[in-house]
Formats: C-alpha cells, sequence, structure tokens
C-alpha cells in the first residue's frame, strides 16, 4: 500500500450492524484509527482524537477499527461508551487491517477528501520510553489537509499494542 495513492476500499460493520464504506466518505478527510478496547495506548489517544474531531466538524470523519480477534462486541461496547466514541468499526478477523498493513492500537491512516492515502503511523511521537509527545503527527496531517497542503510528514513509525490475530491467539 504507497502513500498518495488511492486508499484501499472497505466494508465494514458498527457496532450496530450497519455497513460503512470507505467510498462513501468521499468529499471528507477520513482518519482510520486501528482501535483497541483494552489498549491504554489507544484509551490515551481517544480523548484528544475526540477533541480534536470537535474542531473538525464536518470535515473530517474518524472511524475506529477494532481488529482485535479476542476483543468481544460487550468489550467494544462499553469502552466506547465510556470513552463517548461514536463509530466503531468490527474487523475481527482483521483484514482491513491486514489490507492496510495494521500493526498496532493506534495506528493512524489519513486519507483525503479525493480518497488519496496521505498519512499513516502513530497518532504522535511518543514511545515506549518518551511518554510526552513533542509531535502531533495525526493533527499535524489532517490540519494540513484542510488547508489545502499535505503533510509535512506522512510516515512515522506506530507505537502501542499489537493487534491481536486471529493466527496469534
Amino acid at each position: 500500500m504507497n502513500l498518495n495513492a488511492p486508499a484501499p476500499d472497505f466494508l465494514l460493520p458498527d457496532l450496530n450492524g450497519k455497513l460503512h464504506q470507505l467510498s462513501e466518505y468521499r468529499g471528507k478527510i477520513v482518519v482510520l484509527n486501528f482501535w483497541s478496547a483494552e489498549c491504554p495506548w489507544s484509551e490515551q489517544s481517544d480523548a484528544e482524537i475526540k477533541m480534536y474531531s470537535e474542531t473538525w466538524k464536518d470535515k473530517v470523519i474518524v472511524l475506529r477499527i477494532a481488529s482485535n480477534a479476542h476483543e468481544t462486541d460487550a468489550m467494544l461496547r462499553d469502552a466506547s461508551h465510556a470513552r463517548g466514541l461514536d463509530i466503531i468499526l468490527k474487523d475481527s478477523a482483521a483484514q482491513v487491517a491486514d489490507l492496510y498493513e495494521a500493526q498496532t492500537t493506534p495506528h493512524c491512516f489519513v486519507v483525503d477528501a479525493e480518497g488519496i492515502l496521505r498519512y499513516r503511523g502513530g497518532f504522535d511521537d511518543r514511545t515506549f520510553r518518551k511518554r510526552t509527545a513533542s509531535r502531533l503527527y495525526l493533527r499535524e496531517a489532517v490540519n494540513a489537509l484542510l488547508n489545502g497542503h499535505l503533510p509535512e510528514v506522512q510516515e512515522t513509525p506506530p507505537y502501542g499494542c499489537a493487534i491481536v490475530r486471529l493466527n496469534q491467539e
């Protein structure tokens, strides 16, 4: 999967069974956030992404993709409700995670309004040793696109909890 090329389309159900297709959001910037109900790194980024999305309003949609094979619907519902999150898409077979080569939660991808992949990587520049962020890569990428520019940084290493795939259980 290449940057600055069309983002692979997919179709996934949310927790209520409604299907969401990436291409249906053309015209908006889409943040794909590979997400976990249990990962503390994912939980930490949730509040910040939610805050950013309130400033981005109708121009950006955030799709959280739950690809961990072991996370049940109840776990996903409980975590999303407790954190006040809206769209959680179920990818328990990790097909979309595999398509995007997502490795961790969070692992973020930004697709522009024309459906082109413009960023992939970490939410920010935190690491297991560096606990305070100095660069907010996801926010920077989205804001650049909102201002008609390509992100200055288009790829960074992701960090967080490994996505647990079916064959890893």
